[in-house]
C-alpha cells in the first residue's frame, strides 16, 4: 500500500477539492448547455434564425 507520509492528510483533502471542482464544473457545463439549448429552440420555434443558417441558404 502507499504511504503519503506526514502529509496524508493535505494530499488527500487536495484531491478531494480537485475533484469536487472537477465535478462541479461538469455539472455546470451539462446545465448551461441544456439552457443554451432549450433558448436556441425557443428561438428556431419563433422564426429567428441562426446567421450562418442564412448564409448558406443564400450561397444555394
Amino acid at each position: 500500500m502507499i504511504t503519503l507520509g506526514p502529509h496524508a492528510s493535505f494530499i488527500i483533502a487536495a484531491y478531494v477539492a480537485t475533484v469536487v471542482v472537477v465535478v462541479g464544473l461538469i455539472v455546470w457545463i451539462l446545465r448551461d448547455y441544456a439552457a443554451q439549448r432549450r433558448i436556441l429552440g425557443d428561438l428556431e420555434q419563433r422564426g429567428i434564425k441562426r446567421r450562418s443558417q442564412s448564409a448558406r441558404e443564400g450561397e444555394a
